[in-house]
């Protein structure tokens, strides 16, 4: 494993900070032991869920639980668990690893996975006290329990806090009476466990409880919904009519229940993003594996340009995600352990880590997920006819794909609530963003060409080291004329927050490429060099395609109308290269490594 310099970065800081390539961690930095058990993890797919795609599309829970246990004895449901509880113990950066290996083939075993190790086990393990933890985390982690999240009621879903689900004392005060409904509960069907979100009394906010499932003791489950995909991971509705839970089983603090909801839903964003890279690195293997055997013109589809633009960008995007995901893993990793450094106990580090780095979770989770669904996409398009059959693999790469942006909270939720959590970081301090953006909007309003690009080195990615640094500054600019136009309001400004938060994903993952390729660059040869900086070329030029537009949607809106002109000139001159990059050969590029490789290439 290659050493990393010590990064000290904080949660949404990489918007006012420039980090050098060499402090983050790229997935070139694996340790022996990491790829050992990437592998393993791998060959367990093939055997287990590869092998049996006909199981899963049938509907067969049965298998999805067995293959469930498998996944336990393996070791594979307790990575990211303490060695004290049964665990593993190992980095996070690990059960990234083990999360996007194990999920990528097959939606339904993904979110089986997903829901148990993520939501279903994490909200114990983080907020969970001594007896809690001692008492159902070993169970969980060996796989002889599995764990279910009971969140989402038919009258709350984005505004979980609102849920009508209720816990009465009793009257000898042992137990409290959980009375109400769950939908679309992920592993209803086969969970030992329950983490239930309930509102004792008048609270302000719903309170966590650990349920064990006992369906003698007033738990009813619905029927398996009949769903788009994800065919075998049971979902259902869940009913408790005055279900009986020791007073012992409140998780964490009465009325603490949001903030559990909240932060535990960070693990499961990140994870989230990780389990949709190998999906997208199946996909695209699959779509350019085709496009080289289907012969029209006597040529294979793969040699035309229309295919081979969506190969590369199939291919950009898996890459761009795979960097951002553990770049973020390994932060909040650093996170935790300078926590635990400085006195603080496992479980109060990991909660502040992930609190920490709910920008980054949010962003993640958005990034992977429309990159997923474009990929299968862009597959499907590739098969043509085909792809639209369910004897290919692309129709229930589609499906399976779709849930992942609704799920954890949709994408528009993530959007609003990555730039509300920014704006609330500015107004405790923690992120110094006021002083920032009004320094670089004064700068530019007095020169104009201030923060223009250097386009010497031609051979460099110096051109592309400016612009993401001027994606910042546009980012920085419209967060502070937008702040200053509707002030606290600005949380009601859904298309406002959704059009910075577009701009903000394209800079994280761009700057997050950017800095992969530019560390490892020594370690690769002329071509991978050319194919690797390519790819940083054309995302960060589709970025700031993108950025333009969304600039002057923003300014215009937050700014009178004499100001218009001049900021959609900031705008053009901020985001615009010097020397435009030949985006039809960068494509060309990428497309000629995977298709000659037949697979996707990195």
């Amino acid at each position: 494993m290659k050493a990393i310099s010590k990064n000290s970065i904080k949660g949404s800081e990489f918007i006012i900070k420039e980090l050098i390539p060499e402090t983050i961690f790229t997935p070139e930095d694996f340790s022996e032991e990491q790829i050992l058990m990437r592998d393993t993890v791998k060959e367990f797919v093939d055997r287990e869920i590869i092998s049996e795609r006909s199981r899963f599309e049938n509907k067969d829970y049965e298998y999805t639980k067995e293959v469930m246990q498998k996944a336990g004895e393996l070791g594979f449901l307790s990575v990211g668990v303490p060695e004290e509880y049964g665990g593993m113990g190992m980095p996070f950066t690990s059960s990234m690893l083990v999360c996007e290996y194990i999920s990528g083939a097959n939606g339904s075993f993904s979110t089986a996975f997903g829901a148990h190790t993520g939501i279903g086990t994490m909200p114990i393990v983080l907020y969970g006290n001594e007896e809690q933890k001692s008492k159902y985390v070993p169970k969980l982690a060996s796989g002889e329990w599995f764990g279910s999240y009971c969140l989402t009621e038919p009258d709350a879903g984005s505004d979980a806090n609102s849920g009508k689900t209720i816990a009465k004392l009793s009257n000898d005060k042992k137990y409290f009476l959980i009375t109400g409904q769950k939908i679309w509960i992920s592993n209803a069907g086969f969970a030992n466990l329950f983490i239930v979100f309930a509102r004792i009394g008048d609270d302000k906010n719903i309170t966590a409880f650990i349920v064990p499932v006992d369906l003698s003791n007033g738990i009813t489950l619905g029927d398996e919904e009949e769903k788009l995909g994800i065919k075998a991971s049971s979902t259902r509705q869940v009913f408790f009519n005055e279900t009986k839970v020791p007073i012992e089983n409140i998780l964490g603090e009465r009325g603490g229940g949001f903030k559990i909801a909240i932060n535990s839903l960070n693990v499961g964003r990140i994870k989230l993003a990780a389990a949709t890279i190998e999906g997208q690195r199946h996909v695209t293997t699959l779509a350019i594996q085709y496009a080289n055997q289907r012969i029209q013109f006597k040529s294979p589809i793969s040699s035309f340009g229309a295919i081979q633009s969506k190969i590369a960008t199939m291919a950009t995007n898996c890459f761009v995600t795979e960097s951002a995901a553990y770049r973020s893993a390994n932060d909040i990793e650093n996170k935790i352990n300078e926590l635990k450094n400085s006195g603080s106990s496992s479980q109060e580090s990991e909660l502040k880590a992930f609190e920490d780095f709910a920008v980054e979770c949010s962003i993640l989770k958005v990034a992977g997920s429309d990159n997923g669904q474009s990929c299968a996409n862009h597959g499907i398009q590739i098969f043509g006819g085909m792809g639209y059959s369910c004897d290919s693999p692309m129709e229930m790469a589609w499906r399976d794909s779709r849930i992942a942006q609704i799920y954890e909270g949709t994408n528009e939720i993530n959007k609003m609530l990555s730039i509300a959590m920014i704006l609330k970081k500015a107004s405790r301090g923690e992120i110094d963003l006021i002083t920032k953006s009004s320094e670089i909007l004064n700068k530019i309003k007095k020169d104009i060409n201030i923060f223009d690009l250097d386009s010497s080195h031609e051979n460099s990615l110096v051109q592309e080291y400016h612009l993401i640094k001027n994606l910042k500054n546009a980012f920085l600019i419209l967060i502070n004329l937008s702040f200053q136009k509707y002030g606290t309001k600005l949380e009601y400004q859904q298309q406002i927050l959704m059009s910075m938060a577009d701009i903000l994903i394209d800079i994280y993952l761009a700057e997050s490429v950017y800095l992969r390729v530019s560390k490892n660059l020594k370690e690769l040869n002329d071509k991978e060099k050319l194919v690797q900086k390519s790819i940083v070329k054309l995302y960060t030029y589709e970025s700031s395609q993108r950025a333009i537009n969304l600039f002057k949607e923003v300014s215009i809106n937050v700014t009178k109308s004499i100001e218009h002109k001049s900021m959609i000139e900031i705008g053009n001159n901020l985001l615009s290269y010097k020397d435009n990059p030949d985006v039809v050969e960068l494509r060309r590029i990428i497309a000629k490594e995977a298709i000659q490789k037949n697979k996707y290439p990195f």
